[in-house]
């Protein structure tokens, strides 16, 4: 069991205090912790576990991701701008009358305008996601620690930050002991 070693700010170990990180048996146990976080009311926190827990999203109440609608947009764009780009050359820029046929016509740009759809959605998934998780991100203060380092292997864990309105490092503590959490350990900035 780990023992409180300082204040929310800071301590005499390293930088700032970024929160409280613990580790967990199994993905029910990880699971079952985030349902009580959750209903305690804690809004900055997230579990990291070496595979995808199912019911991961409900039990953390999180909301369908804002990719989709990045998506949606971007192919509406592409398909817009190669609805533009086939009538500007074909009608305007460089008009070519082949055997009376239109110099427009729908048929022969539903391939580009297929493509311009799929690749500016996809675009968009890659863009939205990166944005959306504030990614790239060089670093973080859960790297500079041994444990969390094995979660792409076999450890299950869940860190509070201690910028939630709700977090103050002795109750989370011993919220993290009553949930069955284990090798609960301060997370500093600088570590």
């Amino acid at each position: 069991m780990a023992h409180d070693h300082g204040s929310r700010h800071g301590s005499d170990s390293g930088g700032p205090l970024w929160g409280v990180m613990a580790e967990f048996h199994d993905p029910a146990a990880l699971s079952r912790a985030a349902e009580h976080v959750k209903q305690a009311g804690f809004s900055k926190w997230d579990v990291y576990s070496p595979f995808p827990v199912h019911g991961m999203d409900e039990a953390m109440g999180l909301k369908p991701s804002k990719v989709t609608m990045v998506m949606a947009f971007m192919c509406i764009a592409g398909f817009a701008s190669a609805w533009l780009m086939q009538w500007w050359m074909g009608e305007v820029d460089y008009p070519i009358a082949v055997a009376g046929k239109p110099l427009f016509a729908w048929e022969q740009a539903t391939p580009i305008l297929f493509e311009l759809s799929v690749l500016f959605s996809a675009f968009g998934a890659l863009f939205g996601m990166l944005m959306l998780n504030l990614l790239p991100r060089w670093n973080h203060p859960l790297f500079g620690k041994p444990r969390f380092l094995r979660v792409s292997d076999d450890r299950f864990v869940m860190a509070i930050e201690s910028n939630d309105p709700k977090f103050d490092e002795g109750s989370v503590r011993r919220m993290f002991e009553s949930l069955g959490g284990t090798h609960i350990d301060r997370v500093e900035e600088g570590a």
